[in-house]
């Protein structure tokens, strides 16, 4: 019996060796899988940082890009802006310097370089017919003007030089809209009519002279602010610069980018 008891107490010890042994194998094969799905979450993480660090390195990279090609515009416009006001500041001192002993009843814009002559210059009340007098002032004026534009200095800054005529505000705006237009137009027919003198640069100022009207929209108030009728009624020439056009596209497209 003590036999049985011993071989009983050898079998159970096998028996809880092995359950013993199976349990730890079991333990093992589960920290192993525990393992293997920390190191694949690990993996997945560093995945997806990695992807986030691309991304926000491509992103920073990008908006670095947009902030050199923004700086690099804002440095074109100023060169342009200093291009644009060194040429015309050049322009308006040759033009004061030219008409400042003139008898010439005139007035020119020390910012813009724009010669005004006042209402009665040119034209009669209510008419579009340039008078003996307006004919004598262009006689004068003109050739003096267009050689200061039109020289070699600065004939190629040049994109446009504008005949500009203006009314007061007696009557409705279309009408003096078409009276303003055919002031202005009638002033540049009687430059190049046949029995206006020759005058150099006669040619090629056809290839940049336009007449524009523009009615009672841009009035001259008196010192009281109120609309001095006048000087209202009048001609101005003004020019344009070519980079001036390159500066208002360059304007333009920067407010479409802010945008």
């Amino acid at each position: 019996m003590a036999r049985g008891f011993r071989s009983w107490k050898r079998h159970s010890s096998a028996v809880h060796e092995e359950e013993k042994e199976s349990s730890w194998i079991s333990y093992t094969d589960l920290m192993s899988a525990l393992l293997i799905i920390f190191a694949l979450v690990i993996m997945v993480t560093m995945y997806d940082t990695q992807q986030a660090y691309e991304q926000q390195s491509e992103a920073m990279e990008k908006t670095a890009e947009a902030i050199k090609q923004k700086e690099e515009a804002i440095n074109e416009k100023n060169q342009l802006i200093e291009d644009v006001v060194g040429v015309k500041s050049k322009i308006i001192q040759e033009l004061v310097a030219a008409f400042k002993d003139s008898n010439l009843d005139l007035e020119i814009d020390p910012q813009t370089g724009a010669i005004r002559f006042s209402g009665g210059v040119f034209f009669d009340k209510d008419s579009s017919t340039v008078s003996s007098n307006g004919n004598a002032y262009l006689i004068q004026f003109i050739p003096e003007y267009i050689n200061i534009l039109l020289s070699e200095q600065f004939r190629d800054e040049i994109s446009q030089i504008i005949v500009e005529g203006h009314t007061d505000t007696d009557g409705g705006y279309l009408y003096n809209l078409k009276l303003s237009q055919d002031r202005a137009l009638s002033v540049v027919q009687q430059v190049f009519d046949p029995a206006f003198p020759k005058f150099q640069f006669q040619e090629q100022l056809k290839a940049v002279i336009t007449a524009n009207g523009r009615s009672f929209s841009v009035p001259i108030l008196d010192q009281n602010g109120k609309i001095d009728l006048d000087k209202s009624r009048r001609v101005e020439f003004k020019f344009r610069l070519k980079d001036e056009q390159l500066l208002e596209k360059l304007e333009g497209l920067m407010v479409e980018d802010g945008q």
